[in-house]
């Protein structure tokens, strides 16, 4: 039927009533214009061609022209020929206008065949893994002292995960056990002292600030990888008594005293059992990205009251377990954390495929490698084989603790990495931990942007910043690290673990002048870790990440010639591109887009 607008509501019911293949011709002295779907062209009748040129003139300027709409089906069937005939009858007035629009459209339908239509291809999203540690144990990072009321933990936490997604981070390590202790909520070990200021007492009204932490940072659109330390049972500076479900009561026989380090023997099976199971509890009843253990196995040396080096007390396991193992008593030890390692990153994968696991070891495998490398003999001396996780491919990735600078002589920042990176024929993820608590006393401002451009010449980057506080309680810092993190970037993929990408959403978009609404629908069975909304404006591109809780993203102030939107996927794989484009006639692609 004809409809004539009256007002800009009328205007905007016309519109909503149309939808593919349905067309709408508006009269108005000898222009013609036609909606179809969501391309809206505005066509002059100039010497025999069919021309586009502007958007639709708004509804009050229609309706003061005079213009009328007349709705026709352009596929042929019975019903579009009953409409139509119908249209005839009440508006025959329009019948020569009826004449001359479906005359023009061989001339549309001709024009259209012969152009071109531009591919839409979006520029692929800048990948780079941007991580922090968030320590706890000590107080280092969260909360800021213990025992603080719940409600400023909360707030303490929540402002460290707002300022790690404003300067571009996309991950933290969040530390859940310091001391065979828990920050969450444990039937396995104690609360953390760190937390409450008592080891045991559980915070007041109840909360699991592990749960908090992981809605907190995937609502911001950062992984959460839960940080363990697997054999540490005490702190030289607790100040809280051990609890009584405390493994130092509990399992007495299991613990070692080693210069002031209280710790598991990772010679006692019961010991790794014990540390294994207090992960995979994690895994298995938190919304984890990842796990990751720190450089702490065998402990550091430890000297005497006299100053001396002494060996780690394990005789007891040692003759029980390894004197008839035929291995050297250091072979043995390291056989041990091997052992563990490879059973961890089992485990892990066969509760949940998609958790990553990685460990962020010493920076130095063994002296000399490569020369003119100096330090402490890891391999040696606290029987961390981690070349061979590397290797064999036991990690997802590794990020060893390079904490010295670009220029130092024998622990060269760019020469350990290649060395890592050389090690790596499994083709895992190597992203170095950076020291940036260092800037201020051994570096200065500019040593950690420079590491991270030199990790960029490679592919695969990203770096692990030890710690968050250090970063955002320097301003100096936190601007050199905003600025190199900026524009935002996803996380790399990891492809050995064989995950399809994901389906797309649905797609919609609604315009408020220059305003662009866009919202989508994603599949429930497949929740994304983020989204990626690309707009084309004259060609050019920018770019958004957008966290995976959310569905919907403004777009102001521009008048874009494309959509696109892609869901990814915890692992960083990408589904297929939705687009939406308001008119087929669109300007090419830039060479490069802009992202932002």
């Amino acid at each position: 039927m004809a409809v004539r607008p009256r007002c800009s509501a009328d205007w905007q019911s016309a519109v909503s009533r149309i939808g593919n293949p349905l067309t709408v011709a508006i009269r108005h002295d000898s222009n013609l214009c036609k909606i179809n779907h969501f391309q809206q062209v505005f066509l002059e009748r100039r010497t025999g061609e069919c021309t586009p040129t502007v958007r639709l003139p708004s509804a009050a300027t229609a309706a003061a022209l005079g213009w009328s709409f007349i709705c026709v089906h352009l596929c042929p069937s019975v019903a579009n020929i009953s409409a139509f005939l119908r249209i005839l009858s009440n508006r025959l007035s329009d019948f020569w206008y009826v004449l001359l629009f479906l005359a023009l459209c061989g001339n549309v339908f001709a024009a259209e065949e012969k152009t071109a239509v531009q591919p839409i291809v979006p520029p692929p999203p800048a990948r780079e893994f941007r991580a922090a540690w968030i320590a706890t144990v000590a107080n280092i990072d969260w909360p800021s002292k213990p025992g603080l009321p719940v409600a400023q933990q909360q707030a303490e936490l929540n402002s460290l995960l707002d300022r790690a997604a404003q300067l571009h981070f996309n991950a933290v390590f969040f530390q859940v056990r310091t001391v065979s202790d828990a920050l969450y909520a444990s039937t396995i070990e104690p609360w953390s002292e760190y937390l409450t200021g008592t080891q045991g007492r559980a915070p007041e009204p109840f909360y699991d600030p592990l749960a908090f932490a992981v809605t907190g940072a995937h609502q911001r659109g950062l992984e959460l990888h839960a940080w363990f330390n697997p054999f540490r049972a005490g702190h030289p500076l607790a100040k809280s008594p051990p609890a009584p479900n405390h493994i130092t009561r509990l399992l007495p026989e299991l613990v070692r005293h080693y210069g002031d380090q209280t710790v598991l023997d990772p010679g006692e099976p019961p010991a790794q059992a014990r540390a294994l199971a207090v992960m995979l509890d994690v895994v298995k009843r938190y919304d984890v990205d990842g796990v990751v253990i720190d450089d702490y196995f065998y402990p550091y040396p430890q000297k005497d009251t006299l100053g001396v080096y002494r060996d780690f007390p394990d005789d007891v396991s040692w003759a029980r377990f390894g004197a008839a193992s035929g291995l050297s008593r250091a072979d043995w030890r390291r056989d041990n954390i091997n052992r563990f390692i490879f059973k961890l990153s089992q485990s892990i994968k066969t509760a949940k495929p998609w958790v990553q696991f990685g460990v962020s070891p010493f920076g130095i495998w063994r002296p000399k490698n490569p020369p003119p490398i100096a330090g402490l003999d890891a391999y040696e001396k606290i029987y961390a084989d981690s070349r061979k996780w590397l290797a064999v491919g036991w990690v997802d990735y590794l990020a060893p603790q390079l904490y010295w600078a670009v220029a130092s002589p024998e622990q060269s920042f760019p020469l350990l990495f290649d060395w890592w990176r050389a090690q790596n024929v499994k083709g895992r993820h190597v992203w170095p931990a950076l020291a940036d608590s260092n800037v201020g006393t051994k570096f200065l401002t500019a040593e950690i942007p420079h590491q991270i451009q030199l990790l960029r010449q490679k592919n695969d980057p990203g770096a692990v910043h030890y710690h968050l506080r250090s970063v955002l309680d320097n301003p100096a810092l936190a601007a050199a690290v905003g600025a190199q993190y900026s524009p935002p970037a996803l996380v790399p993929t990891s492809l050995w673990l064989n995950f399809t990408s994901p389906p797309p959403a649905k797609l919609s978009v609604y315009f408020q002048g220059k305003s662009a609404h866009v919202v989508w629908r994603a599949n429930p069975n497949w929740p994304a870790g983020w989204w990626l909304l690309q707009v084309r404006t004259n060609g050019a591109w920018t770019t958004r990440i957008i966290p995976g809780p959310r569905t919907e993203a403004y777009v102001d102030n521009l008048s874009p010639d494309a959509l696109a939107l892609r869901a990814v996927n915890r692992l960083g794989n990408l589904s297929a591109p939705l687009f939406w484009t308001p008119t087929k006639y669109t300007a090419p692609d830039t060479a490069r887009g802009i992202k932002k």
